[in-house]
């Protein structure tokens, strides 16, 4: 089985300080991008994340403050990776939910401005549940016949997720090999930000996906309660949340 492509795509892997999107930080990032030819190439590097990284977390991927002390910072490689990844599709396994969420707000942080819009998203993980209902070591095991080594580790978790598509490709006749068709059947919505906070309704209009005005257009809301705005701006959300709110208010405000 061969990917059909038609961009390289990159599939990836975070290893992280936890599990909140606006508040942990990555302390491994890894990345095997494909070409349309079928090479391949990957990369893993070890990042400090300039704060603590808590026990529950390096219990589970044993990466431990003293083991990133002297590593870069994202911002330190923020560029590099930015690089790397342009022009690139993405996948991995829940990047969906969680990857492509920490790693944009990783590049706001960097202040490295990285147009991830066009991009598709293949979420490994959705297509599993979808079919399946299993983890990811689980669907390593039913789709490869293999048991994950050094699971919880970037590059392993990396290399399994590529190897499982692969193989759903293999074993789904339903399933097409086209990115852009993957990343519509792995998508749950079609988020405005990568939180999910805002996504597109039936009719491609951009509302809100929590709280009071759930369901709600975002141009309505905000005219409506204006100080919806500032709550959100000043609330515990994502960087990338905020910016995306931000992009459809003054595209409004041009638009009068």
């Amino acid at each position: 089985m061969k990917l059909n492509l038609k961009n390289p795509i990159v599939f990836f892997d975070l290893e992280t300080t936890g599990t909140s999107i606006n508040v942990d930080r990555i302390v491994e990032i890894c990345y095997l991008k494909v070409h349309p030819n079928g090479n391949e190439e990957a990369k893993t590097l070890r990042i400090n994340p300039e704060m603590h990284i808590p026990e529950g977390a390096s219990a589970v991927h044993g990466i431990y403050d003293a083991d990133v002390v002297d590593c870069p910072t994202f911002k330190e490689v923020a560029r590099t990776i930015a690089n790397d990844i342009e022009g690139c599709d993405l996948a991995g396994f829940n990047s969906n939910r969680f990857d492509i969420p920490v790693l944009a707000e990783e590049f706001l942080r960097a202040g490295v401005d990285i147009d991830l819009s066009r991009r598709k998203f293949v979420d490994v993980q959705v297509i599993f549940h979808k079919l399946e209902q299993r983890t990811l070591s689980a669907a390593y095991k039913f789709y490869c016949g293999k048991n994950l080594e050094d699971a919880h580790t970037a590059a392993a978790d990396t290399q399994a997720t590529y190897e499982v598509l692969m193989a759903q490709l293999d074993r789904y006749p339903e399933l097409q090999n086209d990115i852009a068709f993957l990343a519509e059947y792995s998508s749950f919505n079609k988020n405005v930000d990568f939180a999910g906070r805002m996504v597109y309704d039936d009719n491609g209009v951009e509302v809100f996906n929590f709280g009071k005005y759930k369901g709600m257009s975002v141009t309505d809301v905000l005219k409506r309660d204006p100080g919806y705005y500032s709550w959100i701006l000043n609330s515990d959300f994502t960087l990338n949340t905020k910016a995306m709110l931000t992009k459809i208010r003054l595209r409004e405000l041009t638009n009068k």
